[in-house]
Parts: structure tokens; C-alpha cells; sequence
């Protein structure tokens, strides 16, 4: 059976020319059943289906936005820098990089890597590639984490040096280099129909809302995939790449549920990679009825996660405790655990004059489990007199209606560092702050902080900026979700990382036995 270039539940259905979808099941589960991985081999064709965006996709970079943008991104484009397992940027393109002593100048050494056109990736490439990020008719998702770069004052010191300037101290540059979508093009680069980067797979074809095949890199500086062609596929339904999955059509399937992951799991290999999602309730502190620390507290107190984690995740994760980014990197380990204290919340909520209050709870189906989790919540406050109602709005414009909008809704987000949470989210001038906590003290803390040269200091101020949000933020991070990705039981080298993060779709790496 030839692969289509799509699939859709009804084009499932009819590829399988009338066979049903539990017979399909069985093909997949006895001919993955005699398949296995075993050692890294060289060759094949790997097929991966990812959600889609229809015809508005793009092979830009600069513009990715979707996982399956992200993953050939990944796949066709190196970074400086991306982020390891605890959110920690690890050197790609850039070899080492080393500060000033005032931290307002950084030199990056690159490696000797070279494009898909052979020509090496140079200084030049670098500049250029930040320059059209930073371009203010340019509306590049990289643009805030590198808008701290003096570009006019920054230059190439030799063929493999960059020196950036920084318009003020900063010790956590690096993450700027690991920023999501901030690839590395060639400098005269304007077209992106047959894209040039310097990643591990080149171009073969595109059709945007279809699919895009792309071929094995001998050159890549980290080593030649073990993979002759990798072809990713868009499957908008997850039962549709459930279903192909399970049929042989494909060998990877993007964005599993727990529940389809528990289902199969005996026909087909299940990698869950923890700490990808982090789950809350956002609360707006600067408005009524949360403007209250008191009730704040009392709504942290409530809140039982492991119920949450049970029923709205379907038991595929951990509980959180109100802060983001458990066991990444400056993550603040020492402070308790949160436990629910009915008690001490009703004492709370009689303080803060809100026995019997009614707040709306605005969620959608924007993202898996908003919904379930949001309606479980009602339930546990309604133990302690409030009554949340849940209100589920338009998912295609949940997140820019919530932003600004309401008092409390239901909250998302993927991995990155604590420091891009705190400087996104946090601050007075975050663009993405959807608690609206804006504390000029705390702003004060956090320039400090990432003005410290010392690591150890700056990790104790990391500790402080944590504490302050944990014990008045507005963020009720009540638990870290697994993503879940399917494979054949053929394919080997997919390792459980979080969502975009190095490891995540790292196609690279990974092989078919």
C-alpha cells in the first residue's frame, strides 16, 4: 500500500478499502510483534505524523510555530544553542561561548559546520540571521529573547568568532541563543521554497498541509543520521495517527493521549517524556476578587493535584507545587511540597470576605484536559463554599481572550527556562503576562539576578524570585504532564525529552531495526 501524503480519519478509512479500523489494529499488532529495534543500522525511510497547520505552513524558521514547524525546523536548521533535558542551554552550533566580567559582551566560537551547499556557516551567517529576527517589520517568535543584543556593536572577530554586545548585563545569554525558532540561515538567504540550513537532513520536496520528505546529511558535523529519508506526515486527528500507526503507514505518531498510549501499548513502543507540560489555574492579581493574597492562598490550599493529575491527565504525570519548571535547571527545590489544607483554606476565605463567592472559570479545549481539569476543580472548591463556574470559550482565540480578560483560567506551558517564565510572564513589562503581576521590587530582584556572575549566587536569587511567587504569585501549577509519543516497535534512539527541548523530535538520532 503506497503512503498518502495526509491523513484524515475519513482517508483512513478509505485507504483501507473497507477494512475496519479493529482489523487494521490487529495488521499493526502482529507485525509489530515479531519487530524490534535492536542495535543502531544504517538506512530506511522513517514516517512521522504530526497535527498540522493546512496550507499556511512554512519551511521559514524563523517562523516556526507548530510542533511539526518545530521538528523540521530541527531537522533542516541548527540552532547556537538549544536546551537539554533540565531546560539548561548546551552548545550546538556554537562550540563554547565566554562572557565579560561586566556580562554586557559575549563571544560565541563557532564550530566548523557547513551548509547543504557546502559553503561553512560563518560569523556573517549568525549576524544576518539575528538581523532579520530582530527586523522591526518582522513578527519573528525569537524577536523578545534576542532583543537584549546591540546589533549595530556586535561583530565577527575572525572566521568562527562572534562578539555580541549586550545593551545590559546578562548571565543568562545562552538562553537567548537556545531561543525557540532562532536558526541559523545563510546570510543572503530570502527564499525558503528549497530551504539550506546546516542540519542533520536536506531538503528533497514540500507540499505545505501535506507532507515533507527530506534526505540523510553525510555531512553533518555531529555525524550522519542513521536515517536515508525522513517524511513527515499531517494527521490532524490523533486518532488518525493512531490508526496509521497501528496500520504500518507510519512509524512515528506526535501528540498521543494517555488514554490511546494505555490502550495500544502492547502494539506499539510508548514514549512519554515528563516535565512537557506545565498545567495551572492563572489567577489576576491585579483585580478582584484575586487581588487578595488571602484568597490566593486559600485557592492553593484547596486544590487537591493529585486528583488532577489523575482525572485530567489521565494519571500521565506529576504533581506540581505552584511553581514552574520542576527539575529544571535553578528550580527551587527546598521549598515544600504544597498540601491541600481544607481548614486553612475556609479560615482564609472567611478572612478575605469571600465565603459564598461565584467567579467564573474561563477554559476551552484549546489544550488537552483544560476542560476536565477545570470542571474537577469546581468540585474541590465547592468543598470550601466557592462556587466556580466553568466556562469554556473559543479555542481558536482562548489564548489572546484569556490574556487580558477574566480573573481566572486555565493555563499552560511547555518547557523552557525559568529565567525566559520569569522575563515572559513576571515582570511589569512581560509581554505574555497573564497574572498581571506586575512588583517593580520584584523586577528590581530579577535584573539583579541575572546580573550575577556568580553561579551559586545567582541561584540562591533564582531561590528568592520562587519563593515570592510561590507564596503570593498568581500561577496554581498544580501538575507537570507527560507528552506521549507512539512509535513503531521497530524504531529505535527516541528518547523520552521534553517537548522542545534537544532531544524532542531529534530524528537524527533514531533508527529502524
Amino acid at each position: 500500500m503506497s503512503l498518502p501524503s495526509t491523513f484524515t480519519r475519513r482517508g483512513m478509512l478509505g485507504l483501507t478499502a473497507g477494512l475496519s479500523l479493529a482489523a487494521l489494529a490487529g495488521c499493526g499488532a502482529r507485525e509489530g510483534s515479531t519487530a524490534t529495534a535492536g542495535d543502531p543500522r544504517p538506512g530506511g525511510r522513517l514516517r512521522a505524523a504530526f497535527a498540522g497547520g493546512g496550507a499556511k505552513e512554512t519551511l521559514d524558521p524563523h517562523l516556526a510555530n507548530l510542533f511539526v514547524e518545530a521538528a523540521r525546523s530541527k531537522a533542516l536548521y541548527d540552532k547556537l544553542a538549544d536546551l537539554g533535558d533540565d531546560a539548561a542551554p548546551v552548545p550546538r552550533l556554537a562550540e563554547r561561548w565566554e562572557a565579560s566580567p561586566d556580562l554586557r559582551t559575549w563571544r560565541v566560537t563557532l564550530r566548523q559546520a557547513v551548509f547543504h551547499d557546502g559553503k561553512p556557516v560563518r560569523p556573517a551567517d549568525v549576524l544576518a540571521s539575528y538581523a532579520r529576527i530582530l527586523d522591526p517589520k518582522g513578527s519573528f517568535r525569537a524577536k523578545a529573547s534576542l532583543a537584549l543584543i546591540d546589533l549595530p556593536n556586535s561583530r565577527a572577530v575572525d572566521d568562527r568568532t562572534v562578539e555580541f554586545a549586550l545593551t545590559r548585563p546578562f548571565a543568562e545569554f545562552p538562553n537567548a541563543l537556545a531561543a525557540f525558532s532562532a536558526y541559523i540561515i545563510p546570510e543572503s538567504t530570502t527564499d525558503f521554497s528549497r530551504p539550506v540550513g546546516s542540519g542533520p537532513f536536506t531538503f528533497a520536496s514540500f507540499t505545505p498541509g501535506r507532507s515533507t520528505l527530506l534526505a540523510r546529511n553525510g555531512d553533518y558535523w555531529e555525524g550522519a543520521p542513521h536515517l536515508d529519508e525522513l517524511e513527515f506526515v499531517l494527521a490532524g486527528e490523533e486518532s488518525a495517527r493512531v490508526s496509521a500507526l497501528l496500520g504500518g503507514q507510519i512509524e512515528y505518531a506526535h501528540d498521543l493521549s494517555p488514554v490511546s498510549a494505555r490502550g495500544h501499548e502492547g502494539r506499539m513502543s510508548v514514549v512519554r517524556a515528563p516535565n512537557s507540560g506545565m498545567q495551572a489555574f492563572a489567577m489576576k492579581v491585579d483585580r478582584a476578587p484575586f487581588d487578595n493574597r488571602d484568597l490566593r492562598e486559600a485557592m492553593f490550599l484547596l486544590t487537591d493535584r493529585q486528583q488532577l493529575v489523575d482525572a485530567a491527565l489521565a494519571g500521565a504525570g506529576q504533581i506540581g507545587n505552584d511553581l514552574y519548571g520542576k527539575g529544571f535547571q535553578y528550580y527551587a527545590e527546598d521549598i515544600p511540597q504544597r498540601t491541600r489544607d481544607l481548614d486553612r483554606a475556609r479560615f482564609l476565605i472567611r478572612k478575605a470576605g469571600a465565603e459564598g463567592l461565584s467567579v467564573a472559570l474561563r477554559t476551552s479545549t484549546a489544550a488537552t484536559g483544560f476542560v476536565e481539569a477545570a470542571t474537577v476543580f469546581a468540585e474541590q472548591a465547592r468543598e470550601v463554599g466557592l462556587d466556580i463556574k466553568v466556562a469554556t470559550g473559543d479555542k481558536d482565540t482562548y489564548w489572546a481572550d484569556t490574556l487580558d480578560n477574566g480573573s481566572l483560567s486555565s493555563f499552560r506551558s511547555g518547557a523552557m527556562p525559568i529565567e525566559s517564565h520569569i522575563s515572559g510572564r513576571l515582570l511589569t513589562g512581560s509581554t505574555t503576562n497573564t497574572t498581571k503581576w506586575k512588583r517593580p521590587e520584584f523586577d528590581a530582584a530579577y535584573n539583579q539576578t541575572v546580573s550575577t556572575a556568580d553561579p551559586a549566587e545567582r541561584t540562591r536569587r533564582y531561590g528568592d524570585l520562587q519563593r515570592a511567587l510561590h507564596a503570593e504569585g498568581g500561577y496554581l501549577f498544580w501538575g507537570q504532564a507527560d507528552w506521549i509519543v507512539g512509535t513503531a516497535q521497530r524504531v529505535g534512539g527516541v528518547r523520552p525529552a521534553p517537548a522542545n527541548t534537544l532531544d524532542w523530535a531529534r530524528f537524527d538520532r533514531v533508527w529502524l531495526g
